[in-house]
C-alpha cells in the first residue's frame, strides 16, 4: 500500500510544474497553487488524523483513497489553469493516506513491534519514491505522456482502495488464529488490538445508522473535541523537537545543488545522484531497524537523541567540509540517522499519547512537519545571503536545540504512558 502510494505521487509531483506551465500559467500562479496545496495539507492533516479515530481506519483510509483518487483523474483531464487548481483540492485535504495507514499499524501492532513495523513502512514507501520519478520521467516522453501518468497514478489509488476494501477479512482471520492458538508473541499482530478495532468499527456503524444528516455533525464535534484534547495535552515538547529537527534537515536539503556548485564546481547531475544515493540508503537504513532497536532494548528516548546528536554533527560536518568527500561522508551517515530519527518521534509520540487518539497524534505531526516546510524556504533564504553553509549552520543550532529539549524532558519521555490527553 504505502509502496504504491508513493509510487504514483512520485511518477506525476516532479512533472506538475513543467505541466501548469504549458497551460499557460505564470510562475507566480504556479507558485500560488503549490502554495495553496501546502496550507490545504496543513490544517487538513489534524482532522482528518482526528476523524480516522472517530469513524474508524477503514473507513477514513478507504474515503481519502478514493477522493486523492479523483483528485489525480481531475488532473488527467486538466485542459486550463483553473481545472488544474481545482484538481489539487481533493487531493490538498484528503491526501492523508500514509497517515491513517501508520495509525492502522499502531492499532495493530504491539508497543514493542512499533519501530520495526514503520521503519519496514517507510522502506516502501521510500523505494516507490525512487522509482516513481524514473518511470514518470519515461512516460512524459510519449504523446500526452502527463495525462497518462495521471491517469495511471488515479488508478494505483483505485488499486489500493480496493486492498484497503479487502483488509476487514485477512484482519479478522488473524484475530481468530491468535484466538485459537493463544498466541501471546509480540512479533504478531496483537488479537486484542484487532477485537478492539472491529468494536470500534462496529459502533461507527451504529452512529452513522442513527441518521445519514445527524452522523456527520456529530463527527464533526467529536473531532473538535479531540483536537481540544491534543491542545490541552502535555506533549508540545514532542512537536517541538519534531518541527526543530525536520527544519534542521530541510535546511541541509534546502540548497544542496547550488551550495555544492558554488563551494565545490559540482554539477547539478551530481548532486542528483548523490541525493539518489541518500535515498538509497535510507531504504536500508527502515530495514536495519529492528536490530537497531533491539540493541538499544527498545528504548525509544534513547535511540532518537542518539540519532538526532549524530544528525545534529553530520550536518555540522557537512557545513565545515573542505571536500566533497567529506559531503559523501556526512550523506551516507544523515540517511541513516535521518530514517531512525523520523521513526522514532512518531513510536514516542504515540507512546507518550497513547495509542488511542493514533490518528490524531500522527495529523498534528503531520501538521507540525508542514509547518517546518513553510519556515524552512524563508529560513533558508535569509541564511544564504549570509554564506553558502548558512542554511545547514542554522540547522545545526535548531538540532542542539531539539537536543536540548530532550535532556530537559528525559524524566517524561522514560516514563511510558504517563501523559493522557485530557479528553481520554
Amino acid at each position: 500500500l504505502s509502496f504504491q502510494d508513493l509510487f504514483g505521487v512520485s511518477m506525476v509531483v516532479p512533472l506538475m510544474n513543467l505541466h501548469i506551465k504549458s497551460l499557460g500559467a505564470s510562475h507566480t500562479v504556479a507558485g500560488i497553487i503549490g502554495s495553496l496545496y501546502g496550507i490545504m495539507q496543513l490544517f487538513s492533516s489534524t482532522f482528518v488524523g482526528c476523524w480516522s479515530d472517530i469513524v474508524g481506519r477503514q473507513y477514513s483510509l478507504l474515503a481519502c483513497i478514493l477522493l486523492s483518487a479523483l483528485g489525480y483523474f481531475l488532473l488527467g483531464i486538466s485542459t486550463t489553469v483553473l481545472l488544474f487548481a481545482i484538481s489539487r483540492v481533493p487531493v490538498g485535504i484528503f491526501k492523508h493516506t500514509l497517515s491513517i495507514s501508520k495509525a492502522l499499524l499502531s492499532d495493530l501492532v504491539s508497543e514493542r513491534d512499533r519501530p520495526l513495523v514503520m521503519g519496514r513502512f517507510n522502506a516502501a514507501s521510500s523505494v516507490g519514491f525512487i522509482l516513481g520519478p524514473v518511470v514518470g520521467g519515461y512516460l512524459t516522453e510519449l504523446e500526452g505522456g502527463f495525462y497518462q501518468t495521471s491517469f495511471i497514478c488515479a488508478s494505483i489509488f483505485l488499486l489500493n482502495a480496493g486492498l484497503v476494501w479487502m483488509l476487514p477479512w485477512s484482519e479478522e482471520k488473524s484475530g481468530s488464529r491468535e484466538h485459537q492458538q493463544g498466541n501471546k508473541r509480540t512479533d504478531t499482530f496483537s488479537a486484542k488490538a484487532i477485537h478492539d478495532l472491529h468494536l470500534k468499527s462496529a459502533t461507527n456503524g451504529a452512529v452513522a445508522s442513527n441518521g445519514l444528516f445527524q452522523s456527520p455533525w456529530i463527527q464533526v464535534a467529536a473531532v473538535l473535541k479531540r483536537m481540544k484534547g491534543i491542545a490541552c495535552s502535555d506533549l508540545w515538547d514532542i512537536f517541538l523537537v519534531r518541527l526543530l529537527m525536520s527544519v534542521a534537515i530541510l535546511l541541509y536539503y534546502s540548497n544542496f545543488s547550488l551550495a555544492m556548485e558554488e563551494r565545490f564546481g559540482m554539477k547539478p547531475l551530481f548532486s542528483g545522484y548523490l541525493m539518489s544515493y541518500s535515498s538509497a540508503l535510507g531504504v536500508l537504513a527502515g530495514c536495519l531497524l529492528g536490530p537497531i532497536t533491539r540493541l538499544y532494548q527498545h528504548n525509544t528516548y534513547r535511540l532518537l537523541l542518539h540519532s538526532s546528536t549524530l544528525t545534529c554533527t553530520l550536518i555540522l560536518l557537512y557545513a565545515s567540509a573542505l571536500s566533497i568527500w567529506m559531503v559523501i561522508l556526512s550523506s551516507t551517515f544523515l540517511a541513516f540517522s535521518t530514517t531512525i530519527g523520523r521513526t522514532c518521534i512518531i513510536d514516542l509520540e504515540l507512546t507518550i499519547g497513547g495509542n488511542e487518539a493514533s490518528g490524531t497524534l500522527l495529523g498534528v505531526g503531520q501538521s507540525v512537519t508542514s509547518v517546518g516546510r513553510i519556515i524552512a524556504p524563508l529560513l533558508s533564504g535569509i541564511s544564504q545571503e549570509f554564506s553558502p553553509c548558512g542554511p545547514p549552520s542554522l540547522g545545526v543550532g535548531l538540532a542542539l536545540v531539539a537536543i536540548l529539549v530532550m535532556n530537559v524532558n528525559k524524566q517524561k519521555y522514560c516514563t511510558r504512558g504517563n501523559v493522557k490527553l485530557k479528553n481520554q
